[in-house]
């Protein structure tokens, strides 16, 4: 199966990485636009907003810049999920090809994932509630933890925060992963069957009921190794912007503006960012990749899938993929 995901990667890349970087650069043009309008609207008091001296303004002259930012944050979110979810309901499209041998185009990708994106943001959005109780309890005792730290344990109430925050974890995430691994193929229903979020979390949990231990393993495998993988993207960028002699601090003022520091760790952040954009290519269609190839085999365990396959493969291949048609002399 890990071999099959990454040979199907190798003969597939042009869909799969040419979908992820139209998208996620797309994001990232938008969240760059925001940003440079966030920025316009508070440069003209940017340092005055962020001066200590005596007469800083106090937190009420400080809300448009709360707001700039938080807007900002809003539409970032916003912009990411969707291009997540439309990689996510690509990479199922590309693999339903891959599986019969057919060559899929970009055109076509495009079509058949936008088609079933509200679905995934729907199965993403409740197989997310799981994982966030425990998430919650992780913070919370994580929060509790830090202001007794900073208060020197001078805070009351935080102690019973951080205690009933760590059980409440320990006892509740078991349950959670439980679960997650569960409705982990459901996303890949959605592109395969047409199903319907809830119909598919149904679906998934009736095909994994059985193979838990497997599914939670090819499931650990596929997001482990996508996080190393792109780790070891990001990390020569990161050596890079290490290298002596790349940001020289020998121009900048004693106490420089926000406008200096950006331009002086631009480079930093413009190598941040584009390895990010690099690895972010390899982890968000790795790990569904995986999984589209689980629920293929778990189908032709259980389901004697590999003779509707085989029949699929032979039939006469649509028009745009078919062969040329003949010239007339």
């Amino acid at each position: 199966m890990l071999s099959g995901a990454f040979s199907t990667l190798g003969r597939y890349w042009k869909p799969l990485i040419g979908m992820a970087l139209t998208l996620f650069g797309a994001a990232a043009l938008v969240m760059i636009a925001a940003l440079v309008a966030a920025g316009a609207a508070v440069a003209s008091r940017w340092d005055e907003l962020t001066s200590s001296s005596p007469g800083s303004p106090d937190a009420s002259e400080l809300v448009p810049l709360g707001i700039a930012f938080g807007v900002l944050m809003l539409v970032g979110m916003i912009v990411y999920l969707l291009a997540s979810a439309v990689v996510q309901a690509a990479v199922p499209v590309v693999l339903q090809e891959a599986v019969l041998g057919r060559p899929v185009r970009f055109g076509e990708v495009w079509k058949r994932a936008w088609a079933r994106v509200w679905s995934i943001l729907g199965t993403v959005f409740l197989t997310g509630l799981i994982m966030f109780v425990p998430m919650a309890l992780v913070l919370a005792a994580f929060a509790g933890l830090m202001i007794y730290a900073v208060s020197l344990g001078d805070e009351d109430g935080v102690v019973p925060l951080m205690v009933i925050g760590s059980l409440g974890a320990l006892l509740i995430a078991p349950v959670a992963m439980w679960l997650y691994v569960r409705f982990s193929l459901a996303p890949t229903v959605v592109v395969f069957e047409h199903q319907r979020p809830v119909a598919a979390l149904r679906r998934s949990a009736r095909l994994v009921r059985g193979s838990w231990w497997r599914v939670f393993g090819v499931v650990l495998l596929a997001f482990g190794l996508a996080s190393v993988i792109g780790y070891m993207i990001q990390m020569p960028f990161q050596m890079a912007g290490m290298l002596p002699g790349v940001f020289d601090t020998a121009d900048v003022d004693a106490d420089p503006s926000g406008g200096e520091l950006i331009a002086l760790f631009g480079g930093l952040i413009l190598l941040s960012f584009i390895s990010q954009m690099i690895a972010q290519l390899f982890t968000a269609i790795f790990p569904p990749l995986m999984v589209g190839l689980l629920y293929v085999d778990l189908r032709m365990r259980t389901e004697n899938l590999g003779p509707v396959l085989a029949e699929a493969a032979a039939a006469t291949l649509p028009e745009q993929y078919g062969p040329p048609p003949p010239s007339h002399v």
